[in-house]
């Protein structure tokens, strides 16, 4: 069987997420660096495995797969065990709506290209956009510490069994620390995440284990 091959960056929060997943289902992996401070990304060669330009791109099983969390619901599919969702249809629907306040609201708007389009459409400076990022950030994050405050919720977002939910909360977190965002105001997200940095497949994935560049 051919070796998964993982397009990513090391600092960006979707590629954080599917290198957790690998680990999780214990899927060994071909890392391939993708620069997006030199516009690698947005080279012919990556819009060849991902039109959209963005990464992870993952090439698995004669495919090549784009957007993280399309490719955490097929690892899921591919090595059932850990599951990353439970049985109980109404509990997994709650996980995926904290994955996705993350997902799909918190990081799309603090995506940098996104912020760096403001910015130049503005003038506006690097201080601004630091306040942009922890406006949007702490928002959100305001937000999923009450969704986590749930009787399903115990060491990790569902019982003691890390998940999806947890696989997307943890790069969050870390940007929210890269943008000095204040945390005191989340003490069960924060327990959470400290919690599952403690796993293995966590660390082994975390921006600092995969590139030692500095931030």
């Amino acid at each position: 069987m051919t070796t998964p091959v993982l397009y990513d960056y090391w600092r960006s929060s979707a590629s954080y997420r599917v290198r957790i997943a690998l680990n999780l289902k214990d899927i060994a992996y071909q890392a391939v660096s993708i620069d997006l401070q030199t516009q690698q990304h947005g080279g012919a060669e990556h819009r060849a495995r991902n039109p959209q330009g963005f990464v992870p791109a993952l090439d698995i099983d004669g495919s090549m797969m784009t957007q993280s969390l399309a490719i955490i619901e097929y690892l899921d599919s591919r090595n059932p065990a850990p599951a990353l969702l439970p049985a109980d249809p109404a509990e997994a629907a709650r996980l995926r709506a904290i994955a996705y306040a993350i997902a799909m609201e918190i990081h799309p708007i603090c995506n940098p290209s996104v912020v760096a389009h403001h910015a130049a459409a503005f003038d506006g400076s690097d201080d601004d956009r630091k306040i942009w990022m922890q406006h949007f950030i702490d928002k959100g994050l305001r937000a999923v510490e009450v969704l986590a405050n749930h009787p399903a919720s115990g060491r990790f977002l569902h019982g003691d069994s890390a998940g999806l939910a947890d696989i997307v909360l943890v790069p969050q977190l870390y940007n929210a620390r890269r943008w000095d965002v204040p945390l005191d105001d989340m003490p069960r997200l924060t327990a959470i995440d400290a919690a599952c940095r403690d796993l293995p497949a966590f660390a082994a994935a975390a921006p600092e284990a995969v590139n030692s560049a500095p931030s």
